[in-house]
């Protein structure tokens, strides 16, 4: 059986078992500060394995997008190098909200891989947890297993909990043996053994407990199963492959690396290893950019940045010197779109941004081999024949720069590497990642609102119709971390009603502002926000009276503020069909912002925008909203909204149902927010802002209606006063300005020249040459220079010397700068920025550069004459 069709196969048993079929949630999990990426299937139904959410479904199959690569899960340095590691994977699964329990997941378990699949029935054994009796009981009963072949675990390999508190279980797991040939030979080799002879295909777990504070186990008044069976696992075994690398899941990436390469599979471990990375990591290149992650320098974008960086290293070890990972991409949405047609969709984004990073990595790469070299040299001069490990972590954080590269070329100089010394700048990095990592960008749900939301159950929303809800009833007041009956007097206290008219915060569009007042009491609404699906909260201070639990109230939502943000709603919607009309349809929304005084939107490209693209996005937005397009709004399933061509934003959580908007001819997006009915209700669009947020992504920052109106006037009064501060009328002001930086430019000329006349061309200063450790030094303080002007002096008196080093200073009262420069025959000998790096101190101060050229500043003035007499001992103590 092929990889798709085992899928197939898995998926369509249990929908035949009254399960529902639901599609893979994102790599980026939602709500989960815990998670740097999913990593099993059960995340997505996390909610409602914990009662939070409640499904019109209590029976789910999945095919899971998986990534390990952080914490307890980090398979990253594995992979390649053993049958089995990846960092993407996929994770097949079924799952029961309360329905079934052990007896028909271990029915469902033995029965698709014995029948269905099917495995022979003798090569596959069992482990419970130790004191699951029920378990063993009913392996046997249901399948007739021999007793010799259950084996019983401790906790740490069959006993599974979501946290330290909260729904756990045994878990039972289902193994084959693969035969003595794959084993470690040993009378101890079983199920707990590593040697491969036992392989783990599929883990049941039985979710019956409630762990408590106190560590007690309570039994669950509604039992829950959560299994996960990895497919590339199952498919190396179906193909009768030891390697999960060798399976059609994988092989053909491999391929096609070995092609580009131009070297053969299996005839060099080394490059076969290569090949196994490469193979691996551009699924994960693949489907990380798809699902909206882009490279960074923290979070999930460093861990992108990563993969892409070490594939790119394995490919220059095959011999590959250009980007190339980028052309296998196109290969993973053609194996892979049909199982997730979202590759389909945005593989033009991910093959540019994967081109874009690997080029940007040549570049890094370029700079850290030039870095390390200074530091060999560095070292040597020195007496040393270790690289500092700290150094060489400096060259892996801030480059890419493989410690393994490192260690290449330091063996080639016969030196070694610290790698102790890297190993704790490794560690100290990862700690400092997990302070400050806050997982999805969102804080986790206190648990003070999973009380409210259990006790509440679901808000109803009423804002759609109206923008004032009468008869509403108060269901629950907090304030701080306490649940109250009533609340009065000032301070913020927090306000669930039973339905609201009231926008909680999502989806990029701010909450609702506003008032809820009712017998005796005025609460006005500062915020509006959504911690939990289903649970509005409001955010108010109490301006008079009493507010009490029970209480009947109206809820009255600031019109005003709520237009405003429904204009740059449905604003963004036309911004997002202009950009892809304008710009291609690479672009893809990344974040938005919507607020009442202006939108925000992030979108991925790889340049900035021209006047002319902008002037034109504007032109399309405006011509839509002077047509007074309709705006429609309709409530359908998520398969045929997507099926309607509906666009689905990155990072969005969609349920079974979705409201999809719609402008007249224009775009159709799947949006919860709140949008005008018409687009001339808009009524002006302009950009106010173009600019880069990250590789790949831009950022358009725009206002609507009276805000272009208020735009237009302010810059209106900077015109005339720009103008009356030059004596010339707003039309003329072009000329005028164009007539004073020509003046200014001229005399910049003209203090450049004078600058050169002070020093004389450099004449008078050759008499200051000396001579240290055998080689000509110029060490001199030159007057009314600034660092780039000093610079040049510094190069034309390098240039006369012919042989040397020149160390210049020039000071003000307030600071100095420091411009050192080696000739070329020297930098073997002699660093600048060695130089530099050794004298900057004494004039407080700090700089850097290259070998034959380095700078500094330091805030030291009186402290020069001291540091250019001092030149000539440093250079004797290079040397």
């Amino acid at each position: 059986m092929t990889g798709s069709e085992i899928r197939e196969t898995f998926l369509k048993y249990f929908e035949d078992r009254g399960h529902t079929r639901v599609v893979s949630s994102p790599l980026v999990p939602q709500n989960d500060p815990t998670l740097f990426f999913t990593n099993a299937g059960m995340v997505q139904f996390k909610d409602v394995f914990t009662g939070v959410e409640k499904r019109s479904y209590n029976k789910a199959a999945s095919t899971q997008k998986c990534m390990r690569v952080s914490g307890k899960h980090n398979d990253l340095e594995n992979v390649g190098r053993t049958a089995r590691h990846h960092t993407f994977f996929e994770m097949l699964g079924n799952f029961s909200f309360g329905d079934y329990f052990k007896e028909d997941a271990i029915r469902y378990g033995w029965e698709f891989l014995t029948e269905t699949v099917p495995l022979p029935p003798d090569n596959l054994i069992v482990t419970i947890f130790e004191d699951d009796d029920e378990a063993f009981h009913l392996w046997r009963k249901i399948t007739g297993i021999d007793a010799e072949r259950i084996f019983r675990l401790g906790e740490k390999d069959n006993f599974w909990a979501m946290g330290d508190t909260g729904p756990c279980g045994p878990c039972s797991e289902i193994l084959i043996d693969q035969g003595k040939k794959l084993g470690c030979g040993t009378p101890e080799c079983g199920p707990e053994c590593d040697c491969g002879r036992f392989l783990e295909l599929w883990n049941l777990v039985f979710m019956q407990f409630d762990r408590n504070q106190d560590g007690d186990l309570i039994p669950l008044p509604s039992p829950s199963i959560d299994t996960g069976m990895g497919l590339e696992r199952l498919a190396a075994v179906l193909q009768g492959e030891v390697s999960n690398y060798h399976t059609d899941l994988v092989f053909p990436f491999l391929e096609e690396a070995a092609r580009l390469a131009g070297v053969k599979y299996g005839s060099d471990e080394q490059s076969d290893t290569s090949l196994r990375v490469i193979a691996d990591h551009i699924r994960a290149v693949t489907f990380l950019i798809s699902d909206g992650v882009l490279p960074s320098n923290e979070g999930r974008g460093y861990v992108l940045r990563r993969i892409i960086r070490r594939a790119a290293r394995h490919g220059k070890l095959l011999g590959m010197d250009g980007p190339f990972l980028y052309r296998i991409c196109p290969l993973v949405g053609e194996k892979m779109s049909d199982a997730f047609p979202e590759l389909t969709v945005n593989m033009s984004t991910v093959v540019k941004i994967a081109q874009l990073e690997e080029e940007r990595f040549a570049n890094t790469l370029e700079h850290g081999l030039r870095r390390l070299s200074d530091l060999v040299d560095q070292t040597k001069s020195e007496g040393k024949d270790i690289l500092p490990g700290d150094e060489v972590f400096r060259l892996y954080d801030t480059y890419g720069f493989p410690l393994d590269l490192s260690e290449d070329i330091a063996e080639e100089s016969d030196m070694s590497v610290d790698v102790d010394g890297f190993n704790t700048e490794m560690e100290l990095q990862r700690e400092r990642a997990r302070a400050s990592w806050s997982g999805s960008g969102e804080e986790d749900v206190p648990a003070l609102y999973r009380k409210i939301a259990e006790k509440a159950g679901p808000v109803v929303f009423s804002g759609y119709d109206e923008e004032e809800t009468s008869g509403a009833r108060i269901l629950a007041i907090s304030s701080g971390d306490k649940v109250r009956k009533s609340a009065e007097g000032n301070g913020i206290v927090e306000i669930v009603l039973d339905r609201t008219p009231f926008y909680g915060e999502s989806g990029g569009q701010a909450g609702d502002t506003g008032k809820i007042s009712g017998d005796g009491f005025l609460a006005q609404v500062t915020e509006t926000v959504l911690p939990l699906s289903g649970l509005t909260v409001h955010r108010c201070n109490i301006l008079n009276g009493k507010v009490s639990v029970g209480d009947t109230c109206t809820a009255t939502v600031d019109h005003e503020a709520r237009s405003a943000t429904r204009s740059n709603h449905t604003a963004t919607h036309l911004l997002h069909t202009a950009l892809r009309d304008v710009l291609g349809d690479h672009v893809k929304q990344s974040g938005s912002l919507v607020e009442p005084g202006r939108l925000r939107f992030d979108f991925t490209h790889f340049t900035g925008l021209t006047r002319e693209e902008v002037g034109d996005i504007e032109d399309l937005v405006n011509t839509h909203v002077l047509e007074n397009l309709e705006v429609s709004t309709e409530l359908m399933p998520l398969s045929e909204a997507l099926d309607h061509g509906a666009v689905a934003l990155f990072g969005e959580k969609y349920g079974d149902s979705v409201r999809v908007v719609s402008v007249q001819g224009v775009s159709t997006e799947l949006c919860g927010g709140t949008h005008v009915s018409r687009t001339g209700d808009i009524g002006l669009f302009k950009i106010t802002q173009e600019g880069s947020i990250a590789a790949g992504v831009r950022r358009l920052e725009a206002v609507t209606g009276p805000g272009v109106v208020d735009l237009m006037r302010s810059e209106e009064n900077v015109l005339q006063e720009m103008a009356a501060s030059v004596k010339v009328s707003v039309s003329e002001l072009p000329a005028r300005l164009a007539k004073l930086l020509e003046t200014v430019q001229e005399q910049e000329r003209k203090i450049k020249e004078l600058q050169r006349d002070l020093t004389g061309g450099g004449s008078d200063l050759m008499e200051s040459v000396t001579e240290s450790a055998g080689v000509k030094l110029l060490a001199a303080e030159v007057a009314g220079q600034d660092p780039a002007s000093l610079r040049d002096t510094a190069d034309r008196l390098k240039d006369k010397i012919g042989s040397g080093i020149v160390l210049l200073g020039t000071r003000d009262r307030k600071k100095v700068f420091l411009t050192c420069v080696v000739s070329r025959d020297l930098v073997e000998r002699f660093s600048a920025s060695d130089i530099i790096d050794r004298l900057a101190p004494m004039v407080e101060g700090g700089g850097g550069g290259r070998p034959d050229m380095a700078q500094a500043g330091g805030k030291k003035p009186e402290g020069l004459p001291g540091l250019l007499e001092k030149a000539g001992e440093v250079i004797e103590e290079i040397a």
